[in-house]
């Protein structure tokens, strides 16, 4: 089954990983590398930026959507879904005009996919055909229409009852996510299913987050690279643990600021420098990925800033200054006729139907 996941990441580089109690070196061979990276930067005066790169082997069509509150919507394409209203507005980076990657509500809350080689979605010994379906084209508008910080996504996942719809894409590749989640205060989780078991893991100080190995393993990479101190050596290949720990001690060590320009501005070269230079291939790796596009979230002032790689500047939709009261339309952003666009993006938001879910 097609699937609107192609905009989650690419493949991986094995880490060969000991538990963090007993560290004491870490190998990373060669192998098809995965991508995307996820930073967290902890500024002043209650200013916080998530911003993340999205990184496939071929191109990804991602359109920006604006959905006003008061919508009815559904999980599945399945009569045996779960449905809802949206108490919030969001904006929604929608790949193949088809399913949601990521996004940002009205109230601060970020949501965003990382691939993770070792997500299995659903119980594979037990199947439960009374259990709703869940697609993952819907999936995060789900927790962005109906809740406000990382506790009630917390709530939600921890009495969640559903089974993961649309596995595959890319001509059979899984789906495998994981996903972090931040919310106006700072506060950041990162959940992973594990055959039908959703891990809810704080993040702490830890601010950036990759794709292999899962969460409880990378905290121990990163640990042992602190030992080290990345003032003097910090790993420097694509692969994600290396990505993980670069952009973890930079995340720590840039100037705090509150002004919301130079905020993004510190974000972006973070994440520039955990990025997978574009066209980058390595012999031998034709699944490797680079970086296709970044996006940057400010929960305190509601803006959420979009970068195609291919585009000389970027800029952002506003959702303090839009109206998103129900009955409001859907607009959207076509990314592909924004090549001269810089700043503010609302002005270039136009009435669309509302995207048609791949599932």
């Amino acid at each position: 089954m097609k699937n609107i996941v192609a905009n989650w990441c690419g493949r991986w580089i094995a880490a060969a990983v000991v538990g963090a109690a007993a560290v004491s070196a870490f190998v990373f061979p060669a192998a098809e590398a995965d991508a995307c990276s996820r930073v967290e930067y902890v500024g002043k005066d209650s200013l916080y930026v998530v911003g993340r790169s999205l990184d496939w082997k071929t191109p990804i069509p991602t359109n920006l959507y604006v959905y006003p509150r008061g919508m009815e919507k559904r999980s599945s394409d399945h009569d045996n879904c779960i449905r809802w209203r949206s108490k919030y507005g969001a904006v929604y980076a929608v790949g193949y005009d088809g399913g949601i990657t990521e996004g940002m509500n009205e109230r601060g809350l970020v949501v965003n996919g990382l691939f993770c080689k070792g997500t299995v979605y659903n119980d594979t010994t037990v199947r439960d055909d009374k259990k709703p379906y869940m697609s993952l084209a819907m999936f995060v508008a789900w927790l962005l229409d109906r809740d406000e910080t990382v506790e009630e996504v917390r709530r939600d996942l921890e009495h969640h009852d559903f089974q993961i719809q649309g596995a595959t894409f890319d001509g059979g590749t899984v789906s495998a996510l994981h996903w972090g989640v931040t919310d106006r205060t700072g506060k950041s989780i990162i959940f992973e299913f594990d055959h039908g078991t959703i891990h809810v893991y704080d993040m702490g100080d830890y601010r950036a987050m990759t794709n292999d190995p899962q969460w409880p393993k990378m905290t121990g990479i990163i640990d042992y690279w602190e030992k080290i101190g990345g003032s003097h050596f910090l790993p420097g290949s694509v692969s994600s643990p290396d990505r993980c720990v670069r952009a973890n001690f930079f995340a720590h060590n840039v100037e705090q600021t509150g002004d919301t320009d130079l905020g993004v501005s510190i974000a972006r070269s973070i994440l520039l420098n955990t990025s997978v230079p574009y066209t980058y291939e390595v012999e031998g790796s034709p699944n490797l990925s680079s970086t296709q596009w970044r996006s940057y979230a400010v929960p305190r002032d509601g803006r959420y800033y979009f970068e195609l790689v291919t585009n000389p500047g970027y800029y952002y939709v506003d959702l303090s200054t839009l109206n998103l009261a129900a009955g409001s339309p859907v607009q959207k952003l076509d990314t592909s006729k924004t090549s001269n666009l810089v700043g503010c993006a609302n002005a270039r938001l136009v009435a669309a139907t509302p995207f048609t879910p791949m599932y």
